[in-house]
Order: structure tokens, then sequence, then C-alpha cells
């Protein structure tokens, strides 16, 4: 199913939008005497995949090269609504996401750097890799939920 960046990247984009929707949607539904739990609930989706947006960001940001600007702005498109879409329309357009996933190490200098041998061992042992972001994404989650919401209550 992932087996580019770019589909990886994509995918989260679309799914960071959509629970976008949903939140927004649950602010509406409250502010016509929907219970404030659809908040809650949609809030709680959205900060999930809001974390996973990030984490897949920034592996793709390595994996692709990007420069520390570009890797920043992918992340922080997350924080305005929907500019995760035209954040990726612009990635692929301009390149950024073009290639497979390096799995192998190349005659690029960058490739005999600890953090690139560090991301082959673990692109190559998907199953690793998934299981530590998951793991980073839901202990963050819980953090950030035992702090208590953006705002305030």
């Amino acid at each position: 199913m992932f087996r580019t960046p770019a589909r990886l990247y994509r995918v989260l984009a679309i799914a960071e939008a959509i629970t976008w929707t949903l939140l927004i949607a649950a602010l509406i539904a409250r502010a016509v005497g929907a219970p404030p739990i659809v908040v809650t609930i949609a809030g709680g989706i959205h900060g999930f995949v809001f974390l996973s947006y990030g984490a897949t960001a920034i592996l793709v940001a390595f994996n692709q090269r990007w420069s520390i600007g570009v890797g920043v702005l992918a992340v922080a498109s997350a924080i305005v609504p929907y500019a995760t879409i035209p954040m990726e329309i612009w990635l692929h357009r301009s390149g950024r996401l073009k290639g497979e996933w390096r799995l192998e190490e190349t005659d690029h200098p960058q490739d005999r750097t600890w953090y690139d041998r560090t991301m082959r061992w673990f692109l190559r042992r998907a199953w690793v890799l998934v299981a530590l972001i998951a793991a980073a994404v839901i202990a963050l989650y819980v953090i950030l939920l035992t702090i208590g919401p953006p705002g305030g209550k």
C-alpha cells in the first residue's frame, strides 16, 4: 500500500484534511446544540491523525533529503486547516516526492551518516519502524490528552 514515500505522504495529507473537516463540523454542531462530546471525539481523531501526519512528514523528509526548511514547512502545514493538500501538491510538482524508499546505500555522501544508515535499517524492517512510530505517536497523544485540549477546557 505504501510502497513509495509519495503514496504514504499523500494518504496522510488527505487524512489530515478529512479530520480537519470532522473537527470543524463538530465545532459547528456543538454551537447549534449538539452535545460537547462530538468535539471531544472529532478532536481526538484529528489529534491522532495530526501527530501521525507529522511523523510521516519527518520520515519522508529524511528519506527524500528535503532541506530543514521544507521539512518544517511540511510539518507546519498541518496547523492550518486543509494546508496539507496544497503542500502535497507542491511537493509532488516540485519533484520532492519522486523516488522510492532508500533501502540501499548509494554514492551520495549522506548515505554514510549514522541517521541515514539507521533509517535504511528501519526501512528494511518496516514492521519495526511502524511499531516504533505508532508507539511514539500514541505516547505523545496520551501525554497531550493528559495535559488537556488546546485552549483548555
